[in-house]
């Protein structure tokens, strides 16, 4: 009888396995063909790829990620996600490693699961030597029961969309949280930002910390500053410089919490012919805008070095890189050169300011604000950022556009700026593109960026 018993079991178990790996070749097969569907029509659908494998078969993103040979990072931060990710991502593909990647920036439970169906092959199976996963913070709890990553950058925490994420502390008690999911999980955190300074320290995870150790800005813009008080006893901090927002380098006077000793610290930065720095004795050289690129840049150096990746092919990546999807990402349409960029909070719309304004030449400027509910509905964020150094920024003209675009021009009409409000996205770059000065920057929020960018496209292919 035992023997017979034993015989079932074992068929019975055999028969599921059968059953499991069905379910998980339909799974991908079904979430590839979703995919292509939603590329036909012109819609990102990313994240239904994702939630049609996770319905069919819940188990398919633990399993795929446990078929990653070397290591998976886990990209987190408000700012610099998606460059930092993608950015990793081909310094590792340079190194000749097999990448599994969600590029597009989807970022919760669904994007991540998609990110590992549609790189699998139609067997239903996975080759990959690393995962780069970019991950919303406030889902990293939701995707870590699914697996544990081996290392997690950090790379800013800054408010954003309050009406979604409610106060940063909500954002800091979550990624408190995943830590402890993911105990094995080295970090590596923007040792310039308190805030991701502090979960670090107070935390059990093994960390390291990237920075920018001397003073490069002159300028000291009064932007609104997170992390002015001390997380550990609640006095105010204090700060030898600030870089921008509340990064610099800061201590606490009572307490003794501070800036700790910067593992990867960017020094010699200089900003007049692109982005170069030194990370100890190696040169790093990008013909990037944007100081906040110094801190993409390093957290890629930092993460790349932590993993044992080879260095050598590093700046010849960052001169190939691509930016995907408004991270300075630049088209030609009619002998006008457009930069789209992405400026969803206050901390990213001031350091787009700042790009827009390292250009001197003339330029046009258009300005989107949708308040959809991956936007935040809540838009009285304008009114934190610095929109009147646009004054200086050699602007032809601001036009404003997006379901908000009247609540964008009020708030440029209280700086005395003027602007011309066109709601159409399209027809605003079309006329920009016909009666403007040659130079256009797109500066749009979260849902306004997927459209905006189908119609650069669109317009640059029936220009070639």
């Amino acid at each position: 009888g035992y023997t017979i018993r034993q015989t079932k079991n074992g068929q019975n178990n055999q028969k599921r396995t059968i059953e499991m790996k069905i379910r998980r070749l339909i799974a991908v097969w079904a979430s590839k063909f979703a995919g292509y569907v939603s590329k036909k029509m012109g819609k990102q659908g990313v994240t239904w790829a994702g939630k049609i494998a996770l319905r069919i078969y819940p188990d398919i993103l633990k399993e795929m990620a446990g078929e990653v040979k070397k290591g998976i990072f886990a990209v987190c931060g408000t700012n610099g996600k998606t460059t930092t990710n993608n950015l990793l991502c081909s310094v590792l593909e340079a190194n000749g490693q097999k990448v599994i990647c969600n590029h597009t920036g989807s970022n919760m439970l669904n994007g991540v699961a998609a990110a590992f169906v549609l790189g699998a092959k139609m067997n239903g199976r996975l080759d990959a030597d690393y995962a780069c996963i970019e991950i919303d913070e406030a889902s990293t709890v939701r995707v870590f029961p699914h697996f544990q990553p081996d290392y997690m950058i950090l790379t800013n925490l800054f408010r954003d969309q309050l009406d979604r994420y409610g106060e940063i502390d909500i954002t800091m008690n979550l990624l408190a949280r995943a830590m402890k999911m993911a105990p094995d999980m080295k970090l590596l955190v923007n040792g310039d930002d308190s805030l991701s300074t502090y979960l670090a320290v107070t935390g059990e995870n093994a960390y390291r910390t990237y920075g920018i150790g001397e003073k490069v800005l002159e300028e000291d813009a009064k932007e609104i500053r997170e992390g002015r008080f001390c997380k550990r006893c609640g006095a105010k901090m204090e700060y030898d410089f600030y870089h921008y927002s509340q990064l610099g380098a800061y201590h606490c006077p009572k307490c003794g919490f501070s800036r700790p000793k910067l593992d990867y610290n960017a020094s010699h930065v200089d900003l007049t012919d692109g982005l170069a720095f030194d990370v100890g004795e190696f040169h790093v050289k990008a013909n990037y805008r944007g100081f906040y690129n110094v801190y993409n840049i390093l957290a890629v150096y930092g993460a790349a070095d932590m993993a044992g990746a080879s260095l050598e092919n590093f700046n010849r990546v960052l001169g190939n890189y691509k930016p995907q999807f408004g991270r300075n990402e630049l088209f030609q349409i009619q002998g006008t050169k457009v930069m789209l960029n992405l400026a969803k909070n206050p901390a990213g719309f001031n350091q787009n300011i700042g790009a827009v304004m390292t250009d001197r030449e003339p330029k046009d400027i258009i300005i989107l604000i949708n308040d959809n509910a991956q936007d935040g509905t809540d838009v009285s964020w304008l009114w934190d950022v610095d929109f009147d150094r646009l004054e200086n920024a050699n602007a032809r003209s601001i036009t404003v556009s997006g379901i908000r675009c009247y609540d964008m021009r009020l708030r440029l009409k209280y700086v005395g700026i003027d602007s011309v409000a066109q709601p159409d996205m399209e027809r605003a770059i079309q006329d920009k593109i016909q009666n403007g000065t040659g130079n256009l920057y797109l500066l749009v929020n979260y849902t306004g960026l997927y459209s905006t960018h189908t119609i650069l496209k669109r317009m640059e292919e029936e220009k070639k």
